[in-house]
């Protein structure tokens, strides 16, 4: 059986920890996989209803970063984002900011990171005017992390090839003009 990142946490966690020194917001999410459907969470037990065999259920730690809680949320999110998507090929672009940069992103994340988001749609939709003369559109997701859970900003766009000819107004953020 593979092992799964709580393994892992549980097993090196404590002496990685004590070897590198990781903000707070890291140390929460280790410790919250680290226990997800354990004991120290508590639970309920599961009776089955034809033998009557009981098993404990332990409860989730709900993190938005623990791969057991968010494998549903993520495949619900990936559901209703490709319901969205239109009918044509797209393009992936990745807008990175530099590393030198992350002490100062971590201590104003919201206004940074919301300037990158500006920035990047700022750049794009531009661009769709200056040399396709049309409106693109674009899908952004942010990523704060790389695989081995270092700080690393960076914005995922998708970009349907081709752009909207008809006059539509510049939508900055889906949850400020929904």
């Amino acid at each position: 059986m593979r092992p799964e990142l709580a393994d892992i946490f549980r097993s090196h966690g404590e002496s990685y920890r004590r070897a590198h020194r990781l903000p707070a917001s890291h140390l929460k999410v280790m410790r919250a996989v680290q226990v997800c459907r354990t004991k120290e969470l508590g639970g309920h037990l599961k009776q089955c209803d034809t033998c009557g065999f009981e098993h404990p259920t332990y409860n989730s730690c709900c993190n938005r970063h623990c791969p057991k809680c968010q494998s549903l949320a993520k495949a619900k999110w990936l559901k209703k984002q490709t319901s969205e998507l239109l009918p044509t090929g797209y393009f992936h672009l990745v807008f990175t900011l530099p590393h030198e940069l992350n002490w100062l992103i971590l201590s104003c994340k919201k206004l940074l990171l919301s300037l990158l988001f500006k920035a990047v749609s700022e750049t794009l939709l531009e661009f769709g005017e200056t040399h396709l003369k049309g409106t693109l559109g674009i899908i952004a997701v942010l990523h704060t992390w790389d695989q081995t859970l270092k700080d690393h900003f960076h914005l995922h766009c998708l970009i349907p090839v081709g752009v909207c000819h008809e006059p539509f107004p510049r939508r900055t953020c889906c949850c400020r003009n929904a």
